[in-house]
């Protein structure tokens, strides 16, 4: 008896059972008026609705709610990686890059059903990732980088796509961002059978999946084949996120929090995980479009559940962290051996020559009416270069901003995925701007005020929800992806509104250099010089921080306001870089990878060639944006994410 009530875990039930109580309650509340209304002659709309669309929509909100769930525990046990869900791996994203790819260029394959279109995009995300997480032994960081590399990839392939073809995919871009609306009960019934399918053959590799808390060497030696078990368990979570994607649209979080919530409530063992995660996940999710629907009324139908599904989310797990027992740590990447001289210089030559190249080009280089490529016209030169050169300087300067920002966060922090974009400095910085916008309208002085407090509000609450554990790189990364999903889904929401502002703020957001001028430019790029020069006299701390606290403070370093200024620092520069290039540029990222995998290991040469690289990567993506579908352009910020993102997924390739 206390063997089976022991396996029982009392506390995920308890959580799911008021989760899904809870929902139960609102989804009464939103369908007892239909029931009281009494029937009329002729047709009656509002059981027609009920029965047609409003129980559909619930239905499938627990079902939907549940496989994601179940895929994200899957792949958290699979993987020893408390990280990893469809969402931070890519798969989700890939399945939404495919169906919108076969809509505009292949309608007809369509025919062989969504399912088949989502299951490939996702397929060769996972694969993708997966090669590219065996090359460093399946590490939790290496896998989720991998993941968010091609999440951002496919999502701005997306987004530049749907900009191009407005007129083509506008249903699908809304649907896109998760919509639950349903007309019938087509989509609850084949989410009911198909998930069914999957978790049956799931269960049937359970015992093998739980012997993997022993250790993959114990594991191997009691039978279990290894690769075989990956295959059918990833296998399994990608063909669950593939249905929900093709059904809904892409739902992001709830895959990683319905597991969270289940292993901080008490699950232990893998059998209680994948048992109470769908459960837990299902009441998420419903609660979450249960109160979309009874707060918004009628509007319920435009707002998507998958934005809104963060706001719920995000906070939860932010106040369950700190009790989060991280058991897989991540496997750290040695240093090359490299010094500063020669090897090192010389990279750091040709990133600044690479640098050049690319401002002349961008600033010279152009299309004629015709669209032929080449200089301006000598009695248009006066007019064109003064117009480009602003652009240029705003992406050189956000681009250094962001890439030094970056080598601050992974020196400090110790983690390697730590960046602005990745932490939500970038969309602290957004939602401060949002805020600017709706509410008080001031100009550039101070929307860079709001972005500055966004940015460093929730540096400060990662700061806080991390500080405990000593920024523990698996709470930073948790706190940073929750808050950066929470803070996403609050401006989609601002922006669903219909408000014109909406508009000019969505752009922005896409990383467009359209709006900037020359005093736009000259008050980015005077702010980059300050800010980055500030970074370079702050050489010291960030060369010997990583060592250790014990070790900095033999030498003098005052640990915790060193680590305060940096933070802020870099919650400054990411804020300032924001305002011109928008939040999804990923060259925080990029630029510090790009450095250190070139051999600049110190912290002065680090950030030198980062933000070279990143100045780079921005004016070329400027420049790719402005030309490469001429007469129409493309947001810089998106065309970055394009550039740069193949070049770290191939340094990414090389073993450590």
């Amino acid at each position: 008896m206390n063997r089976f009530f022991g396996r029982f875990a009392f506390g995920p039930a308890i959580v799911a059972l008021v989760l899904l109580g809870v929902g139960a309650l609102l989804s009464w509340l939103l369908v007892i008026h239909s029931l009281e209304v009494k029937s009329q002659a002729g047709y009656d709309v509002p059981r027609m609705v009920l029965f047609y669309s409003t129980l559909p929509r619930l239905a499938t909100a627990l079902l939907a709610g549940a496989a994601l769930s179940l895929a994200g525990a899957l792949l958290q046990q699979v993987l020893r990686n408390p990280l990893a869900d469809p969402t931070t791996l890519g798969i989700s994203a890939g399945a939404n890059l495919a169906l919108v790819v076969t809509t505009l260029f292949f309608p007809g394959l369509l025919g062989l059903g969504r399912d088949l279109v989502a299951l490939g995009g996702s397929a060769v995300v996972a694969c993708i990732v997966m090669s590219l997480g065996a090359r460093r032994g399946f590490s939790p960081f290496s896998l989720v980088l991998s993941g968010l590399v091609i999440s951002l990839w496919c999502g701005a392939l997306s987004a530049i796509l749907a900009l191009l073809n407005e007129r083509y995919l506008v249903s699908l871009f809304i649907w896109g961002a998760g919509s639950l609306a349903q007309q019938s009960w087509v989509i609850p019934i084949s989410l009911l059978w198909k998930t069914a399918i999957i978790a049956i053959i799931c269960a049937l590799v359970m015992r093998p999946l739980s012997l993997l808390d022993l250790g993959e060497g114990t594991a191997s030696a009691l039978g279990v084949r290894l690769v075989r078990l990956r295959f059918i368990v990833v296998g399994g979570a990608v063909a669950l996120a593939a249905i929900v994607t093709s059904a809904v649209g892409v739902i992001g979080f709830i895959g990683l929090v319905a597991p969270t919530i289940a292993r901080l409530s008490g699950a232990r063992r893998p059998q209680q995980l994948l048992l109470w995660s769908p459960l837990i996940g299902a009441g998420l999710l419903l609660i979450a479009d249960a109160s979309i629907q009874l707060v918004a009324g009628e509007l319920g139908e435009f707002l998507p559940t998958g934005a809104v599904t963060a706001i719920f989310g995000s906070p939860l797990l932010l106040l369950l962290l700190p009790r989060l027992k991280v058991r897989h740590r991540a496997l750290q990447m040695k240093e090359r051996a490299r010094s500063w001289a020669p090897a090192g210089t010389n990279t750091l030559a040709v990133a600044l020559c690479l640098l050049f190249v690319a401002l002349v080009v961008a600033v010279f280089v152009g299309r004629g009416i015709d669209g032929s490529w080449g200089l301006p016209q000598a009695a248009l030169f006066g007019e064109i270069i003064p117009m480009r050169l602003p652009k240029v300087f705003a992406a050189l300067s956000s681009g250094a901003m962001l890439a030094v920002a970056g080598v601050i966060l992974q020196r400090i922090t110790g983690n390697e995925m730590a960046s602005p974009e990745v932490l939500g400095i970038s969309a602290g910085a957004t939602f401060g701007v949002a805020i600017a916008v709706f509410i008080f309208v001031p100009g550039l002085a101070g929307q860079l005020t709001f972005a500055a407090i966004g940015a460093l509000v929730v540096l400060a609450v990662i700061l806080l929800s991390s500080m405990r554990t000593g920024l523990a790189p698996e709470r930073v990364l948790l706190a940073g992806i929750s808050l950066s999903a929470m803070v996403d889904a609050i401006v989609g929401v601002l922006s669903s509104t219909g408000d014109p502002r909406a508009v000019l703020l969505m752009r922005w957001m896409s990383g467009s250099t359209y709006g900037v001028d020359g005093r736009s430019a000259a008050t980015v790029t005077i702010a980059a010089a300050i800010l980055t020069a500030a970074a370079f006299l702050a050489r010291r701390w960030l060369d010997i921080l990583p060592l250790g606290p014990s070790p900095a403070l033999a030498v003098g370093i005052p640990v915790r306001k060193s680590r305060f200024l940096l933070f802020g620092l870099a919650g400054l520069m990411s804020a300032a870089a924001t305002l011109s290039v928008g939040p999804l540029t990923f060259v925080g990222l990029m630029g510090p990878h790009l450095a250190r995998e070139a051999g600049l290991v110190r912290a002065l040469p680090q950030m030198a060639g980062a933000a070279a690289i990143g100045g780079a990567l921005m004016v070329l993506a400027d420049f790719i944006g402005r030309t490469i579908v001429w007469p129409y352009q493309i947001p810089a910020g998106l065309v970055s994410a394009l550039v740069g993102a193949p070049f770290l997924m191939m340094m990414l390739r090389r073993k450590s």
